[in-house]
């Protein structure tokens, strides 16, 4: 016979074990239930590639503000952006509430950082002024109005994949801005959108080149008869590998990026290290020329200043010809720029940072007289609003980013670019991996993304007294030095 204690104890345990196989197979249903909506919701790409899973990526991520003084990295630590700038990334793609509390975590001792010099009476919100569009290309049968300062930079199709493209180019017509299509080529997907767009012609002259590789006239035609290709720029250059052409892996070389370039399918495109017939100013003047006359568009170029010494003798050699030989505008990389892939010691150790060679080239073209024909584009980690601003004191008209757009989409910073395993679908060609971002969703997120910039770089020229963010100029911000004190832009470089 069971005594009354050890009855109780075993029915206490049959319903402790109800109990827990309730919970069990409560959870188990809810977990399905929260799989099936993370696989069918649009706007998170990560929780859409990884189901159930990826909601833990943004629990960690939420609980890191209460626990990173413990066990994370500080808001400021990473590389080669820190999480706080991909937040405000994140943040204005999303059009969310993009204020912070209690005080800065940017240490504003470290050398590089930038001030801007405030003034006692900012500009009232009905004393400012509009970005108004820009010319490029005064001397083209077909000159480019470009309406914004902030544009996207040159992202190639087969370095970035097909919805990547597509949410770039929609979101760009949204904002009014334009964009770069990269060495890749001109595709479908640059065009769908139906946003402005730069063709950018590499060193291997993919979707510009002949069975012989070499620059054809016809395609160039081809794709200037379009009225969306506003511009070409022809790429010497970028920030990321400057002396290496683009580096694109054989797993990425679909059949339809081979047919868009011009290569075979399947096997790793290598581009030279420079366009085999500039081998001069005069050289680089020609082909500026020559595909200007062939498009009847602004032409420019592209690249990363290292050595300056051949500015002096490539702007003497504008003004000897003429203004009309001058290319309509120069893209200068960083050397801290990005891109798919690159050998390590390039990307870490060539070329100049963009604080450094912008007002190089600014002082350059106002010494000779050509600042007001050719335009400045700034190009290499400008993402968030105080490092366009420090490019506008500095002289730039226009400001492009890549990265800060590839944040939009919903990059995490994984650094796998270079392969064909990207989590959040935006540089891979896996299927599997590119049903997480949905163009209709993400084309919204660039299009915040770049209104929530510009506004907040006009609120930063506001604070500073101006009406518009063109009117800043170097006295309107300082960099710290070596010695921890910070020296204003117009002292630091004074202009020619």
């Amino acid at each position: 016979m069971i005594d009354p204690v050890s009855s109780f104890a075993i029915e206490f345990v049959a319903i402790l074990g109800g109990i827990l196989l309730l919970i069990f197979v409560g959870g188990l249903i809810a977990a399905l239930i929260i799989y099936q909506i993370d696989k069918h919701q649009t706007q998170q790409t990560i929780r859409r590639n990884y189901p159930l899973f990826g909601r833990f990526r943004y629990m960690f991520e939420h609980l890191g503000e209460f626990f990173r003084q413990y066990f994370f990295a500080m808001d400021r630590e990473e590389m080669p952006f820190n999480r706080a700038q991909r937040s405000w990334c994140y943040r204005a793609a999303k059009n969310i509430d993009n204020t912070i509390a209690f005080g800065s975590s940017r240490d504003l001792r470290v050398p590089g950082t930038y001030y801007f010099l405030n003034c006692p009476f900012p500009t009232l919100e009905e004393d400012a002024a509009k970005n108004q569009p820009l010319r490029i290309g005064p001397y083209c049968r077909q000159p480019y109005d470009a309406k914004s300062f902030f544009n996207i930079s040159g992202m190639s199709y087969g370095a970035i994949s097909k919805p990547a493209i597509r949410a770039l180019s929609n979101g760009a017509r949204e904002a009014g801005c334009w964009m770069n299509t990269g060495e890749g080529g001109l595709s479908p997907y640059h065009l769908e959108g139906g946003c402005d767009i730069v063709c950018q012609i590499g060193t291997a002259k993919y979707g510009m080149r002949d069975n012989q590789g070499l620059l054809s006239d016809d395609k160039l035609r081809e794709k200037a008869a379009y009225n969306q290709v506003r511009m070409f720029e022809i790429k010497l250059s970028q920030g990321a590998k400057p002396g290496k052409g683009g580096m694109l892996p054989g797993e990425k070389v679909t059949a339809e990026i081979a047919a868009i370039r011009g290569i075979p399918e399947g096997v790793a495109s290598i581009s030279p290290n420079r366009h085999p017939e500039v081998d001069s100013a005069d050289d680089l003047l020609d082909l500026v020329c020559h595909i200007r006359e062939v498009t009847g568009k602004p032409v420019g170029f592209k690249l990363v200043l290292g050595s300056t010494d051949w500015l002096d003798e490539f702007c003497e050699r504008v003004v000897a010809r003429g203004l009309e030989h001058a290319p309509d505008f120069i893209t200068l990389d960083s050397s801290d720029g990005g891109t798919g892939a690159a050998p390590m010691p390039l990307m870490d150790s060539v070329g100049l940072p963009l604080r450094e060679s912008l007002p190089i080239l600014v002082n350059k073209l106002i010494m000779h007289g050509l600042r007001e024909r050719i335009r400045v584009i700034a190009s290499g980690k400008c993402i968030n609003p105080t490092d366009v601003a420090a490019a506008l004191c500095m002289g730039a008209d226009f400001c492009v980013s890549a990265r800060g757009f590839m944040f939009a989409l919903g990059c995490i910073q994984a650094l796998q670019c270079n392969k064909n395993t990207c989590p959040t679908g935006i540089t891979t060609h896996d299927k599997d991996l590119q049903r997480g971002l949905v163009p209709e969703d993400k084309a919204v997120r660039v299009t915040h993304y770049h209104d929530n910039l510009v506004h907040e770089v006009e609120m930063i020229a506001h604070s500073c007294g101006v009406p518009e963010p063109r009117k800043l100029k170097r006295k309107h911000a300082a960099i710290v030095i070596d010695s921890g004190r910070s020296v204003p832009l117009d002292i630091l470089y004074p202009e020619m």
